[in-house]
């Protein structure tokens, strides 16, 4: 609050002045019909125009506070939606996709799920243990790319390559009931069979695994990626999902916790790399990257809560998110 001491100090110095005035008129004039002196008058003048002066430069302060009110900075998320549908942990799961997603702080369905924070300019994430998709137990409000928007057709290979950054923060999540963090997957590369792939072994999807999973757990960054069974099946085999499994996996040492990271993705022929602040970084260039390059994919990023515990929930902040390919 703006203190205004000009307001708090200026009128009594008027009044002191004024009362001086009077017992000087009294003891100079013996009756009521006695004029004052040209000179008096003029000091009062001069106190009425300091007084005028006084409320004049109190408007002025308090026009001041409330344009300092009224310029308080809103800020809003820089990231364009119009690659991305969004899936959410309600419905069957429900799916929103462009051009809807664009709309979505005012999307009812999107509201309590994906929406922004002004004071920070962040895109919010928010999910708890419900609605799943069919390859998996645990929900999510993740965003899923789609190249043409409002398709899942179109997709890119290694050999194509692509890039994901994100500047993002996991300012909130549950824990368990021995006390430890959940976990939550804040970005993908999801594979995918080509329909003839799908027609090919006879599956009933288009369903491939995820040659990348990035997680917030315990407040670091961990990657896990897949490697083959066996690196000397048939090409035809390694379309099964089954013919894969997750690696050891990669911690960074860097402690995260709350606060907010850059994560970056690159694929390429044969090689896949994840930077973590601009500085850490773990690569795959093996035989499995190789074998990968028959799979079709696509960028997943959002809030993928790994736990099906009551009252589980996460909150995901996504400030800058772009793909390039």
């Amino acid at each position: 609050m703006i203190v205004n001491y000009k307001l708090l100090f200026g009128k009594p110095v008027v009044l002191n002045c004024f009362f001086a005035f009077i017992v000087m008129l009294a003891a100079t004039s013996c009756n009521n019909d006695a004029e004052v002196p040209e000179e008096e008058i003029v000091v009062e003048e001069v106190i009425e125009e300091k007084e005028v002066e006084e409320n004049t430069e109190t408007e002025e302060e308090v026009v001041v506070e409330e344009e300092q009110v009224e310029g308080v900075d809103f800020f809003l998320p820089n990231i364009d939606l119009s690659n991305w549908k969004v899936t959410l942990p309600i419905g069957s799961p429900d799916e929103v996709e462009p051009p809807e997603i664009i709309d979505y702080a005012t999307d009812e369905r999107l509201m309590p799920y994906m929406y922004n924070d002004s004071t920070d300019g962040s895109l919010v994430f928010y999910t708890t243990p419900g609605s799943s998709t069919a390859n998996s137990s645990y929900s999510r409000t993740e965003l899923r790319e789609q190249m043409v928007p409002g398709s899942n057709s179109t997709n890119w290979t290694f050999t194509e390559g692509g890039r994901m950054k994100g500047t993002l923060s996991v300012p909130e999540i549950s824990s368990d009931a021995g006390g430890n963090s959940h976990r939550t997957l804040v970005m993908q590369i999801h594979g995918r069979l080509t329909n003839e792939q799908r027609d090919l072994i006879g599956e009933d999807d288009n369903n491939a695994p995820p040659v990348l999973k990035i997680y917030w757990q315990k407040g670091k960054i961990r990657v896990l990626t897949k490697k083959l069974k066996d690196v000397d099946a048939p090409e035809e085999e390694i379309l099964y999902t089954n013919a894969w499994e997750d690696n050891e996996g990669y911690t960074f040492t860097e402690v995260i916790g709350t606060d907010i990271f850059n994560l970056e993705i690159i694929a390429s022929h044969g090689r896949l790399e994840v930077i973590l602040n601009e500085t850490d970084t773990v690569v795959y260039e093996d035989i499995h990257m190789q074998k990968w390059s028959v799979f079709e994919n696509y960028f997943k990023a959002g809030n993928y809560l790994q736990t099906l515990d009551a009252g589980a929930s996460a909150i995901v902040k996504y400030y800058e998110l772009e793909v390039t390919h």
